[in-house]
């Protein structure tokens, strides 16, 4: 059995697994003091003034805290306001740009009809002229065989 300061080895019996070791540690010595004390503190007395003193420094913290979140929620609201007038401002701006889009189309549409229903007069003049040609000289030629 080996010693060393406040520890003791003890071999045990060889086992099939390995070998086995008991490890005794010696008792604490009785005047050594433990790490808590057997008697609570004693707080030192506070008076009236004192605790007035305390009272009003948690009052102004919370106060404190209080402006202090008060300021945040105001930011947040004022954030979300100026968020949601942007949000409005490009959705007018949208819509503004989708008339103007749609107004040129519709025109452009109007003008290619009109230049169409010309281009469709036009040519029916032409074949009334051509029919009229080809009546008066159908006319003249029965005018001739009679």
């Amino acid at each position: 059995m080996a010693s060393c300061g406040d520890i003791q080895v003890k071999e045990l019996n060889k086992r099939a697994s390995g070998q086995a070791f008991e490890v005794i540690l010696s008792p604490s010595t009785p005047d050594a003091k433990g790490e808590f004390p057997l008697s609570p503190l004693k707080k030192k007395a506070t008076s009236l003034d004192e605790i007035k003193r305390k009272l009003e420094a948690a009052e102004e913290r919370r106060k404190s805290h209080e402006a202090e979140v008060l300021k945040h929620l105001a930011e947040k609201r004022e954030h979300e306001r100026e968020v949601i007038q942007k949000a409005m401002e490009e959705s007018c701006n949208f819509s503004k740009m989708a008339e103007e889009k749609l107004n040129q189309k519709m025109e452009a549409n109007k003008e290619n009809r009109s230049a169409r229903m010309a281009a469709l007069n036009e040519k029916f003049k032409e074949k009334d002229k051509k029919l009229e040609e080809v009546r008066k000289n159908k006319e003249a030629m029965k005018e001739r065989d009679n």
